[in-house]
């Protein structure tokens, strides 16, 4: 069985289902909110052009989700799964937002789970590849149990931090998880 790129996740607090072309409005109005990229590499993405192309390639990737607040039903941001690997039992998880009335873990938290989840259910490790700078991103998967395990240059020669998760390291993060937030 391959890889589910897209699934549809639900949790108590989210669900995650495949991004849809018609998400473009609702996901920009809460990607324009300048504060949220202040520290990510690409702080200019709140400019409507810029996440226009975000929102294209996210499209394109195959593995983009919007989380939906399910006691509201509104879309308050997205992930995805990028770079299935079958043979070295890899995939990474990336391109995450909130709005920033969701930040303070509980919801990135789940959102996480829920990913990590799905992913586990194939892969041994997951990747996140995070700017230095983006010290929120760093501590948000530090959290979970995600290790650095070495730097690369992205497509734009900026250096980025590799941290790795595997099943068994994210065992006792996911205890405390399951505790704060409960099962789905």
């Amino acid at each position: 069985m391959a890889f589910e790129l897209q699934p549809h996740l639900h949790g108590k607090l989210l669900d995650l289902r495949p991004l849809r072309v018609e998400d473009f409005s609702v996901l920009y109005a809460v990607a324009s909110d300048p504060l949220i990229w202040q520290q990510h590499p690409d702080h200019d993405r709140h400019q409507e052009p810029v996440f226009r192309e975000f929102f294209r390639q996210a499209r394109e990737s195959g593995g983009a989700l919007v989380a939906v607040d399910r006691a509201s039903g509104e879309v308050i941001g997205s992930s995805r799964y990028h770079g299935y690997d079958a043979v070295a039992g890899e995939i990474e998880i990336g391109w995450s937002f909130l709005a920033r009335a969701y930040w303070g873990g509980r919801y990135n938290g789940e959102m996480k789970r829920l990913m990590l989840d799905h992913a586990f259910r194939w892969v041994q490790r997951v990747l996140f590849i995070v700017g230095r700078e983006n010290r929120r991103s760093r501590r948000a998967v530090e959290k979970i149990g995600a290790v650095a395990i070495g730097n690369k240059t992205d497509a734009r020669g900026r250096e980025c931090i590799v941290y790795g998760l595997t099943q068994e390291s994210f065992a006792e993060p996911r205890r405390r998880m399951l505790a704060l937030y409960g099962a789905a």
